[in-house]
């Protein structure tokens, strides 16, 4: 057994994780089923029951958290959230234990380059590391870490994100993998949204849907959309994939801006980011990605696939 994976085993320090919604409930499921002690706060109580009860030790706040763990995770919604638990009033800037932070989020690599050098200045090394592959692939294992920090501290933490998927050691210093994980996510948001206009398309056009889907995937037109979120979860209509479009435009928004800060015209990527955004304000924020299909079936006056399929038969 690896070293840094000894130490966190149960019964000796807990490991600390902060933020325990909708990707951070299911990754620190797997790290207690791994045998590893945990202590987690969230601002959802019942998210910090169901862990509690399998084993988890609730805590009352952030600080809580930075005085009892020496290695923390976060999984946090926004970058705002994020820097005010690491370095607002009560946050992990001001723990007694806390020396390493690992932040899953996807805050930008402005943000995380601040945060760390925020923390750095209290003795506290950050390993920036978001995760892609949705709730479903928190629960399985199957995650991509997009891996950057200090090597030191990624040797110490490496055997921890085995529990989550596949590593990938992006570079080492703080926000490299913040932004591998933006232009991850502005390329599969783009995917789906031209995805979704293709679809409809082919609907109006009389085509059946699931054959569309199956000769796309076949040929040079497939994508994430076509090969994932579309068989499983706009065919059946059941549009839970688990990521709802208020994050889409969170993290579009962020990567654009992160692209044009870096000196590159994003024409394909600021349409896209657009289409997002009006579907977000079509009181559509807190709804699944997967849902951007009706708006543009909406949009383009067409009754969907059920009543598409009803006037096939």
């Amino acid at each position: 057994m690896a070293s840094g994976q000894a130490a966190h085993e149960q019964g000796g320090a807990p490991l600390g994780f902060i933020g325990v919604g909708t990707m951070g409930r299911p990754m620190a499921r797997r790290l207690i089923e791994a045998g590893h002690a945990l202590i987690v706060f969230d601002r959802d109580e019942t998210a910090v029951a169901e862990l509690a009860a399998i084993g988890a030790v609730a805590a009352q706040s952030v600080r809580e958290v930075a005085d009892r763990a020496r290695v923390v995770f976060t999984s946090l919604p926004t970058p705002e959230i994020f820097r005010e638990v690491a370095l607002g009033t009560g946050g992990l800037r001001e723990g007694e234990a806390v020396k390493m932070l690992v932040d899953f989020s996807t805050v930008g690599s402005r943000t995380e380059k601040a945060v760390a050098e925020g923390l750095r200045e209290r003795g506290i090394e950050t390993v920036d590391a978001p995760v892609s592959g949705g709730a479903a692939g928190a629960k399985k294992g199957s995650l991509a870490i997009m891996v950057a920090g200090a090597s030191t501290a990624l040797d110490e933490v490496r055997p921890l994100f085995d529990i989550f998927g596949k590593v990938f050691v992006v570079g080492t210093e703080p926000g490299q993998g913040q932004l591998l994980k933006l232009l991850n996510n502005m390329l599969s948001s783009t995917a789906f949204a031209i995805t979704s206009e293709a679809f409809v398309a082919g609907m109006r056009g009389g085509l059946d849907p699931e054959v569309m889907m199956s000769v796309i995937n076949a040929g040079s037109g497939k994508n994430g959309a076509t090969l994932d979120k579309f068989p499983k979860h706009v065919l059946p209509r059941s549009f839970d994939f688990g990521f709802p479009v208020g994050s889409v435009c969170k993290d579009i928004g962020l990567a654009v801006e992160e692209c044009q800060a870096l000196g590159v015209p994003m024409w394909v990527g600021n349409i896209a980011r657009q289409v997002w955004n009006y579907a977000a304000m079509q009181e559509g924020a807190a709804r699944d990605m997967t849902e951007l299909v009706r708006y543009v079936e909406r949009w383009s006056a067409t009754e969907g696939l059920d009543a598409c399929r009803r006037q096939q038969t």
